[in-house]
């Protein structure tokens, strides 16, 4: 099959090449793909250290080839999204069925592509803050993959939506256009109490979010892109004055259940036209190198979505 290969003397470090097919075990089945979506933790943090040759590659969405031995997932020819930790940047990919959810027939692969991690991460972590009907809950990054997911779902679920994004000006009326009831250049700018975070960052923006929530509040930790340490000063931990029962939490989207359920009721409204998949650049897989060379240099505000075949 064709593939996608680590190539450490290539551009942005890959290139298309030929891999062995992928064997299946029983409980998987295998997905002949038709587009996948790049993440920026991927490219930059994944690629730069991968073996030679390896097939990389978290998000896809195809038909399914063969189905699964066991009896489990969707019969042959039904389309699918599907999650992993790599084999994504392929023709071919064997895919646990817990990890894959049936798309409407019809839709667009190419936007469905771009779910599983960014939608699935943002639902997650928007399971993780606890009910979100009048409650407030800040985003930051909220101009990437994930980002944009959450700012969408979070005001589905009745929240009043603060978004932070590094440049509000010129980003503030798409954020809007997305759900959300505030745009800020920073944590620190937020001028109510908070019920929930969804932090895509880390760093000093993880620490000045944190301080905004209100008693009982939650802030999920989901992305680092921010690449500094969270450093919290003395005191910011106490639970006096208003700071009762205050969380951090974090979560591995591949170790939560029920996955399937999710990326099918996500695709489920991508292909009705209720949540925007965020797509910021498309194009045939040759074209990869472009595409990481935007995601790393932080030029693209949402997906990008390589075309396979």
């Amino acid at each position: 099959m064709r593939a996608l290969l680590v190539d450490p003397t290539a551009p942005a470090g890959l290139r298309l090449g030929a891999a062995p097919d992928p064997e299946p075990a029983p409980h998987q089945a295998l997905v002949r793909v038709a587009a996948t979506s790049l993440n920026y933790g991927e490219v930059a943090g994944v690629v730069p250290g991968a073996e030679p040759g390896a097939v990389l590659g978290w998000d896809a969405a195809g038909h399914i080839e063969r189905a699964a031995a066991d009896g489990s997932g969707p019969p042959v020819g039904t389309p699918v999204v599907t999650l992993g930790e790599a084999g994504g940047w392929a023709e071919l990919r064997a895919v646990d069925t817990g990890f894959m959810g049936v798309v409407p027939d019809g839709a667009d692969l190419g936007a469905i592509s771009t779910i599983p991690v960014a939608g699935a991460s943002a639902l997650r972590a928007l399971h993780r803050v606890g009910p979100l009907l009048g409650r407030r809950i800040l985003v930051t990054g909220a101009t990437g993959g994930v980002g944009r997911y959450a700012v969408q779902l979070a005001r589905r679920g009745g929240a009043y939506v603060v978004a932070s994004t590094g440049d509000p000006g010129a980003r503030g009326e798409s954020l809007r256009a997305l759900g959300a009831h505030a745009v800020v250049g920073d944590p620190g700018e937020v001028d109510v109490p908070l019920d929930g975070v969804v932090d895509l960052v880390g760093g000093r923006q993880l620490v000045a979010a944190y301080e905004k929530l209100a008693a009982g509040g939650v802030l999920v930790a989901v992305g680092h892109s921010g690449g500094d340490d969270e450093h919290f000063a003395h005191g910011v931990l106490y639970g006096d004055q208003g700071r009762h029962d205050r969380a951090i939490v974090s979560f591995h989207l591949l170790g939560c259940r029920g996955l399937g359920r999710d990326l099918e009721w996500l695709a489920g409204e991508v292909a009705g036209g209720r949540l925007d998949a965020g797509e910021a650049w498309r194009g045939a897989w040759g074209e990869a190198g472009a595409a990481v060379a935007a995601l790393r240099g932080r030029r693209l505000h949402g997906k990008a979505v390589l075309e396979v075949g």
